[in-house]
């Protein structure tokens, strides 16, 4: 015991330190409440929260920021291996052997003996993807998509798979054609539908739109992540317009607002 608390305390400890910090937390005896308290269920949440973060910090360029947001994610991952550990399921260095085992299996042109060295990132990414596709097996093409992925991102990795057999518009014209059609679609359901088939057709448009973005190569979640930074940051100009006449948004216009959001675009395009 006397060893492992020298470990705990050592700030050169590594990865064994993180794994003592956490099979103390869990510790029976000596743990700590609200971590004993947690199942698998329970911590799935934090677990996207960490990964969400880490995206975020990339994003803004925050690096120092991602130090520890990687260290937030890394805990997660020590977190649940050690819940399975006590469950007698599998232990962290087991999640390590997965993950090795299926790099090198996956990269036969780096560990193997297959070399390709004038591969392309995107030949490579067919591969891989054709490598995967054998480990399904005769598994459906849609098949493993993670139901909790958000749901552009799902929806863009169900349109790649659908695509790898063949089904898919021939380009980003087709697709914008279809947008128009469900987007008509849409404003005829407002007036004949319920609620639900409303819905409904809002989701088709949607997932067209994913598809557009995946026709241009884009990643629709990072734009919509930028487009709501850029609403933030000029929503924000208009409310500091406003404070310099001692007036708030709930103070002014629709037309008084308009005018400002164009103010503000104008001023970050100098």
């Amino acid at each position: 015991m006397q060893d492992q608390d020298a470990l705990i305390h050592d700030p050169d400890g590594g990865l064994p330190r993180l794994l003592a910090i956490m099979a103390r937390l869990r510790d029976p005896a000596r743990g700590c409440p609200w971590d004993l308290e947690q199942d698998f269920a329970s911590i799935a949440p934090y677990t996207l929260e960490e990964a969400h973060e880490v995206v975020d910090a990339i994003e803004r360029g925050a690096f120092d920021e991602l130090r520890l947001e990687l260290g937030d994610l890394l805990l997660q991952v020590v977190f649940h291996a050690r819940m399975a550990e006590e469950a007698g399921l599998f232990a962290f260095g087991d999640v390590a052997r997965a993950i090795s085992d299926k790099m090198v299996a996956r990269h036969p042109h780096v560990f193997g003996d297959e070399r390709a060295p004038d591969r392309s990132s995107s030949e490579q990414s067919r591969a891989w993807e054709a490598t995967k596709a054998r480990e399904r097996g005769a598994a459906r093409v849609l098949d493993g998509v993670a139901q909790t992925l958000p749901a552009l991102t799902r929806a863009v990795k169900l349109q790649n798979r659908a695509a790898r057999v063949g089904f898919d518009w021939p380009g980003p014209a087709d697709v914008v054609e279809k947008i128009r059609e469900e987007a008509a679609e849409l404003v005829e359901a407002r007036e004949t539908l319920t609620e639900a088939e409303v819905a409904e057709e809002f989701g088709d448009l949607m997932f067209v739109m994913a598809n557009l973005a995946r026709h241009l190569k884009l990643d629709p979640e990072a734009a919509l992540r930028a487009a709501n930074r850029k609403f933030t940051r000029r929503f924000g100009r208009i409310e500091d317009y406003l404070a310099e006449e001692g007036r708030g948004p709930q103070d002014s216009t629709l037309a008084e607002m308009d005018a400002l959001w164009n103010r503000a675009k104008a001023e970050e395009r100098g």
